[in-house]
């Protein structure tokens, strides 16, 4: 009777207990959320429970269970077998108190500086999202090695490792060289402010934001929901267009190749009323000028300014579409035009047809026929 009331005592014990502490821990915990809405700290630790409870259940069981006699003829494989659980989850509620914590740092910090300064805030989330990484890995390396040492095999061929670490390292230099830089790239894409996320980039002809950041890999976010995944070592070895390093705000430029009888003091005045009545402009400039010219055509540039790279993205497709529109409905003879066809004259010019050369080809043309 003692051999089955003894186990039943202990591990029902260790059980019940884990739970009443466990409860108690997360009622404390969410009283503190509820007085201290400022910070996500709380609210982060409270997901760790079923770790918590994990390690305490787990470390209940491991001090009593050869007192329990629970299994005594697998007494050492019993052992073995909760030393490898509580080693697992004290690593798995370290890396959640750890995360809990940077989360909660940037969560601060970001709350303070988004309006101010958008962009090292950006630059923070990045370098927390790969320490929050880095974090991890290690934990998760530490754990499995002592999950290792728990074994005498394993103990046992400690030497012959370390004689060998030398060899093995050079071998797994060598195989591993290619992780290993793109690695250290990572760190240094995440310390030395080259690339955010949340960044506007154009790499390889295709433009896109900055979606995820890894030790190894960046994922870029196609205007068209594409996802690009390139490694981080690219970033680090070619150049690539950064919109939104520095400030934000942008110039966008829109380009139409006109008939040089263009009215460009019109389109001066009609840039003006669209940009008015767009609101992604910011306001800041505009200016449309002649900047190229051929034997046919005219090239007529405009500038507008936005506060970001979105917005000059619908700055720039709202005044060519605007613009294109209204010469084609008030102006038709500013459109290009083949050269083998007829010329539209211009309203103005109507009635002075003889002093344009091709208008009177036109006119004696249809004198003769």
């Amino acid at each position: 009777m003692d051999d089955v009331l003894r186990p039943l005592i202990v591990v029902g014990g260790s059980v019940v207990l884990t739970l009443l502490i466990g409860w108690a821990t997360d009622l404390l915990l969410r009283k503190a959320d509820e007085r201290h809405h400022e910070t996500p700290l709380w609210g982060l630790l409270r997901r760790a429970r079923v770790a918590y409870q994990l390690v305490i259940c787990a470390a209940l069981l491991r001090g009593s269970y050869e007192e329990a006699r629970v299994l005594p003829d697998h007494e050492v494989g019993v052992g073995r077998f909760l030393s490898l659980v509580l080693i697992g989850s004290a690593a798995w509620l370290a890396v959640r108190i750890a995360l809990a914590v940077v989360e909660t740092s940037y969560t601060r910090y970001a709350s303070t500086h988004r309006e101010r300064d958008p962009a090292r805030v950006r630059r923070v989330r990045t370098q927390v999202t790969l320490i929050q990484r880095v974090v991890t890995a290690v934990v998760g390396v530490v754990a499995v090695a002592a999950m290792l040492l728990t074994f005498p095999a394993m103990r046992a061929a400690g030497a012959s490792l370390l004689a060998s670490a030398g060899i093995l390292g050079i071998v797994a230099g060598v195989a591993a060289q290619s992780a290993l830089g793109n690695m250290f790239a990572g760190l240094q894409i995440a310390f030395g402010d080259m690339v955010r996320i949340g960044d506007t980039v154009t790499v390889d002809g295709e433009w896109g934001t900055v979606e995820e950041i890894t030790l190894t890999f960046l994922t870029v976010r196609t205007w068209d929901e594409r996802r690009i995944t390139m490694p981080v070592s690219y970033f680090t070895s070619k150049p690539f267009e950064n919109w939104s390093r520095g400030t934000p705000q942008m110039t966008g430029i829109v380009l139409w190749h006109l008939d040089h009888s263009a009215p460009l003091d019109a389109m001066r005045d009609k840039l003006r009323d669209i940009l008015r009545e767009c609101p992604a402009w910011d306001g800041r400039t505009y200016n449309l000028t002649v900047t190229d010219s051929t034997p046919s055509t005219m090239e007529v540039r405009a500038l507008a300014t936005a506060k970001d790279a979105d917005d000059i993205w619908t700055v720039r497709v709202t005044v060519r579409e605007e613009m294109i529109r209204w010469l084609a409905a008030e102006h038709p003879y500013a459109l290009p035009r083949v050269n083998a066809a007829d010329a539209v004259l211009p309203p103005h010019l109507n009635g002075h047809r003889p002093g344009i050369p091709g208008a009177r080809r036109v006119h004696q043309h249809q004198r003769e026929h």
